[in-house]
């Protein structure tokens, strides 16, 4: 694809896509950074004039989940008009281009736009063996990003590889995997995930769509929109957990019933990241909610912190957190913050309400078959 310099307005509009369409379409973009319904107009307006940005996404050590999940976000436009809307000039994966025309096609994006062009990376740069792990067009991955990234207008890391080095980095890390941030020495918007949730980056590509500009970060360079909160936050079998209601085995009763699944080796308390908000699938599930403990894949080395299925020990938080193991014996020793306190209490004493109204509920058919 050529930079045209139309807008996303003129591009939905020569595919066929009616008006309609369009200020739907607007209306999920602002939603998905979290304009609200009130902040469509400022997407329309921006989708109507501003022209498409060039972008390069370059893929190097990783499997292609983060282009996979991003092809497949919730709005059924997504796929067909995004791409487009960025202008889409270079990607190994998904350009008809290639050999020499690829490169090329890479080579004129980033002299002809320089300082304009959004650099997206998708994997882990290896810098062992000289880089001979990953050589495209004869140049090492590390080759190819340095150039790339100089006159990037903003850089983009996809996915844990890039973020972290993920799978690859993992110990012995044998390719000497690196993120794409310790070798470009400039600001890298991080979207980790393994892979990225797909309304997560249709959502950072809108912000810089839309504002010329990255979201705000924090500390990480992560997002704050989608990784501000813990999994373990916004999970909705956080009420049994603070009840110490537990799975204990994935074919226990308490399994079958929803408990918890902290005891199973669930990352979630100690992973940012918004699945359990925002959902996969078009809102439909996340791990958690099949019944899979989150084994923290938007965190630093969560591969070399397993096994998976390892209960944690403990982790820094509120009161009622750190004594999760002990919620028995919590009273006993007392409380320093009277609010703490009440806290455990109130939630040990959910523990026999959440039973005898599971209880219930099984015992229902039954019940009402006797009273038919």
């Amino acid at each position: 694809m050529s930079v045209s310099g139309d807008s996303l307005w003129i591009t939905m509009r020569e595919k066929g896509y009616s008006r309609r369409e369009f200020m739907q379409f607007c209306s999920f973009a602002a939603a998905t950074i979290g304009l609200g319904v009130q902040g469509k107009a400022e997407v329309a307006k921006a989708f109507e004039q501003k022209q498409r940005p060039p972008v390069v996404w370059l893929h190097f050590q990783e499997c292609t989940c983060c282009s996979e999940s991003f092809i497949r976000g919730s709005h059924p436009i997504v796929a067909d008009i995004l791409l487009d809307s960025i202008s889409l000039d270079y990607t190994e994966t998904l350009m008809a281009a290639s050999g020499h025309q690829a490169e090329k096609s890479l080579a004129d994006t980033i002299k002809k736009y320089a300082g304009k062009y959004i650099l997206l990376v998708e994997g882990s740069v290896p810098t062992g063996a000289d880089g001979v792990y990953c050589v495209i067009g004869g140049r090492s991955a590390a080759q190819i990003l340095e150039e790339a990234a100089k006159d990037a207008a903003a850089i983009v890391a996809w996915g844990n590889c890039a973020s972290y080095g993920c799978v690859q980095a993992a110990k012995p890390n044998p390719t000497g995997a690196t993120p794409i941030q310790e070798l470009v020495g400039k600001p890298v918007i991080q979207v980790p995930g393994c892979p990225p949730i797909a309304d997560v980056m249709v959502g950072v590509i809108t912000h810089i769509l839309l504002f010329g500009r990255p979201p705000e970060l924090d500390s990480r360079g992560r997002p704050k929109e989608f990784y501000s909160r813990r999994v373990h936050d916004t999970c909705y079998r956080r009420p049994y957990y603070d009840a110490g209601l537990f799975v204990e085995s994935f074919d226990d009763d308490h399994a079958r019933k929803g408990y918890c699944l902290y005891e199973m080796g669930c990352r979630g308390p100690v992973t940012y990241n918004a699945c359990a908000v925002t959902r996969w699938n078009d809102h439909t599930s996340y791990p958690i909610q099949s019944g899979h403990p989150c084994i923290g894949c938007s965190e630093k080395g969560f591969w070399d912190d397993g096994p998976f299925y390892r209960h944690l020990p403990s982790f820094p938080g509120f009161p009622i957190e750190a004594t999760a193991d002990t919620i028995g014996a919590a009273l006993g020793v007392g409380v320093a913050i009277g609010v703490g306190a009440h806290a455990i209490t109130t939630n040990i004493r959910k523990r026999p309400v959440i039973q005898e109204t599971q209880a219930e509920s099984v015992s229902e058919p039954t019940d009402k078959k006797k009273v038919d």
